[in-house]
């Protein structure tokens, strides 16, 4: 009893772990990717957070203790991964540009995610003008190309310098911008589709508000692919970022570190010279970033996606079980008086066709008898 009492314990208490329950609902491939996905995240998830401690140096140091790193240093003891042709440690450009990545997906998503799925309900239920005005504007928002808007945006709000606040909030605007009617145009056909639903009709009936049926009702029945959406825009977004970084509309330099930047001055001025660990890094930070967000968007979407649960072949999950238990059940139910009264079954006559039903009555077949 005691054994079994602990073991209870630690179900439940592994239960209580974040994301336990996503990750017993996967299984196979699906589960590894989930699991290298979300490994690579919380890598640079934590390096971000802890930025002033695991890097040795700050991202815009030249020297140390009056003595200059020097330009160009290949990887050794002092600077693990070399110096950059300014003379910046790329550990430490690396370490605080997981920061500046993380700070700009996070604010980009989460206005996207605010502003895109509002407007998407309540244009969906409300129609009317409302809903053409909305289509138009997101329709021509969508249809403008991504990387020429984001600069456009950032142009505008950062004046063409930024520094450490200013730049990562004009990034973010930019990147925002590009996903609002991403989610728009999902939100809204979903809440089209809802908003005919007998719950909908019953909440109208019950008498509740509109606001309340768009944001208590509808919206949790359409928002089951906004965490799936939420992942291929991180992606995007941080590619996003370093487009801009590489382009020259990013954050400067000494406001913050940012990939995208670095990378740029490795293929100006180091490539040709032979010097590979400048931009080697930088570049394997947004592929490896990159990488994590898209592993945990497609087990997303083999979780959420009910056609694609039973995709690693006869694993079936326990409902599924439990629903065949029961259907075999009411199957059997339904054949056990025909099997304990054989004259129950209906009896055909060759000659006339007709089907003896019992009691001396008779039934015309297709062919024969006649009413």
């Amino acid at each position: 009893m005691a054994a079994r009492a602990e073991a209870a314990s630690r179900r439940q208490w592994r239960r209580r772990l974040p994301g336990y329950s996503l990750i017993q609902s996967t299984h196979g491939l699906q589960r590894v990717m989930l699991l290298v996905g979300a490994g690579l995240m919380a890598i640079f998830i934590l390096a971000a957070l802890t930025a002033d401690w695991v890097s040795p140096y700050d991202f815009s140091q030249t020297r140390y203790q009056g003595v200059p790193f020097g330009s160009q240093q290949p990887p050794s003891a002092e600077h693990w991964l070399g110096t950059t042709v300014a003379g910046y440690d790329v550990f430490a450009r690396v370490i605080y540009g997981a920061r500046t990545a993380m700070m700009v997906v996070v604010l980009s998503v989460a206005a996207s995610i605010i502003l895109g799925v509002g407007l998407g309900v309540v244009s969906g239920y409300l129609g009317g003008w409302l809903d053409r005005v909305l289509v138009l504007v997101t329709d021509a928002l969508y249809a403008f190309p991504s990387l020429l808007m984001a600069i456009i945006v950032s142009i505008v709000v950062s004046g063409g310098s930024s520094n450490a606040l200013g730049g990562v909030t004009s990034a973010a605007l930019a990147i925002t911008v590009i996903f609002i009617p991403q989610y728009f145009r999902v939100v809204r056909n979903a809440t089209i589709s809802a908003k005919t639903e007998p719950y909908v009709d019953a909440a109208r009936v019950a008498g509740s508000k509109p606001a309340r049926i768009m944001f208590g009702h509808v919206l949790p029945n359409v928002s089951q692919t906004i965490p799936v959406l939420t992942t291929l825009n991180a992606s995007e977004s941080i590619l996003t970022l370093a487009a801009l970084g590489f382009l020259g509309f990013g954050i400067e330099p000494s406001s913050a570190a940012e990939w995208g930047y670095d990378l740029n001055k490795a293929t100006t001025t180091d490539v040709a010279n032979g010097i590979w660990w400048t931009g080697v890094f930088p570049g394997l930070a947004i592929v490896l970033v990159v990488t994590g967000v898209t592993l945990i968007g497609e087990s997303l979407n083999d979780v959420l996606n009910p056609l694609l649960r039973t995709r690693g072949g006869a694993t079936t999950t326990a409902d599924e079980a439990e629903l065949a238990a029961v259907v075999m059940a009411q199957v059997a139910d339904r054949r056990a008086p025909l099997e304990r009264d054989p004259a129950a079954l209906p009896e055909a006559t060759p000659a006339t066709g007709e089907t003896r039903l019992g009691d001396g009555q008779t039934a015309s077949g297709e062919n024969g008898g006649r009413p």
